[in-house]
């Protein structure tokens, strides 16, 4: 890659210099606006890909699963921004499966809960890649965050992913007095392949007749690995997850296409998805997930399931990571913890 050599310090001070720019100066830098189905990329997700491309070039993931998850942990050194302060945090064991607890100042042991899985596909990330937009979580939206280290695929492919969001969960409720969260108050979120683990887990945790998360907060979910729907063609290449990528974590995640419509993975197509909690879902227009995202939306509404659905039409998949990159992934993050936040406050308190 061409900025491979130079050090993450130095690259987080570049994208920090870049972002502080004026805006027309960046508009220079990247060129003409990009317009695609009547949206149009925001100046900062435009440059933020230009940018992309110098470090890694095209694409999230793929050749050796090893090497890609070494070059997302580095990357997202240099653009998820310096830590985010006051918010106390500790590594925990689930039950087996790991996991760390995130408390912002000013919370008491009768706080609301996030239960939260990281994207990447099944393949990659980790509670490093995500360590900053869980602390955002939890001082902006007031609620402690237990971010789950779910096993990854190809070493484990499903369902050991969905098996560990679910025991997880359970741990979450079982120990609430112990996690100082309020029981009543335990919601399931996460991004790309985390919010299809946090959808999933509510859906087991309803058929299961287990105590059921009062909200799902689901940031660009996958939903259907059985259709290709239109924003995956519209939006194959140049905006970060590519058509590509996602034939890459599918492959790794459920090698038997045969399994692919198995609602632990494809919860779209579950045949009955009511009595599941209230649900906001927010899509980046300018990603092949959009269209699987928002078919999500539409199942659960059909069940009669309340629904915010939330499409950021100017941005690209993963912008919840983007802390550094300007402020117009910061208020998209800031929208859904502001949704949790309120949807938290008018449940069990």
């Amino acid at each position: 890659m061409v900025l491979d050599v130079v050090p993450w310090r130095v690259q987080a001070a570049l994208v920090r210099a870049v972002y502080a720019l004026p805006r027309s100066v960046k508009r220079l830098v990247v060129g003409r606006p990009v317009r695609i189905d009547g949206q149009e990329l925001a100046v900062d997700a435009q440059l933020l890909l230009l940018l992309n491309r110098l470090v890694n070039g095209s694409g999230m993931a793929g050749g050796d699963p090893q090497q890609s998850r070494v070059r997302l942990v580095k990357s997202s050194r240099s653009i998820c921004g310096a830590p985010i302060e006051p918010v106390e945090v500790r590594g925990l064991d689930l039950g087996g499966v790991p996991g760390r607890l995130y408390t912002p100042r000013g919370v008491d042991d009768q706080a609301p809960l996030l239960v939260f899985y990281h994207g990447g596909g099944w393949v990659i990330g980790d509670l490093d890649t995500h360590d900053n937009s869980c602390r955002f979580i939890a001082k902006n939206g007031g609620v402690k965050v237990l971010s789950v280290d779910y096993r990854l695929a190809p070493e484990h492919p499903f369902p050991a992913a969905v098996d560990d969001a679910f025991a997880a969960y359970l741990y979450a409720v079982e120990h609430a007095r112990e996690l100082g969260v309020d029981p009543r108050r335990i919601a399931v979120g996460g991004d790309s392949a985390g919010g299809n683990l946090a959808a999933v887990t509510a859906y087991q945790a309803v058929r299961a007749g287990k105590p059921k998360p009062v909200f799902q907060l689901l940031f660009y979910p996958g939903a259907d690995a059985t259709v290709r729907r239109r924003s995956r063609e519209l939006f194959a290449t140049g905006f970060f997850l590519t058509d590509t990528d996602m034939d890459w974590f599918a492959d790794h995640y459920v090698p038997d296409k045969d399994k692919r419509g198995d609602v632990r993975l494809s919860i779209a197509r579950a045949e009955d998805l009511t009595g599941l909690p209230p649900a906001y879902i927010a899509t980046a227009g300018f990603d092949p997930l959009r269209d699987e995202g928002e078919a999500l939306a539409d199942a659960l509404r059909e069940a009669g399931v309340p629904v915010i659905l939330s499409r950021q039409a100017d941005l690209i998949h993963g912008y919840i990571n983007y802390l550094a990159a300007g402020q117009r992934f910061r208020d998209a993050l800031q929208e859904g913890v502001t949704t949790l936040k309120a949807a938290l406050a008018l449940t069990g308190g």
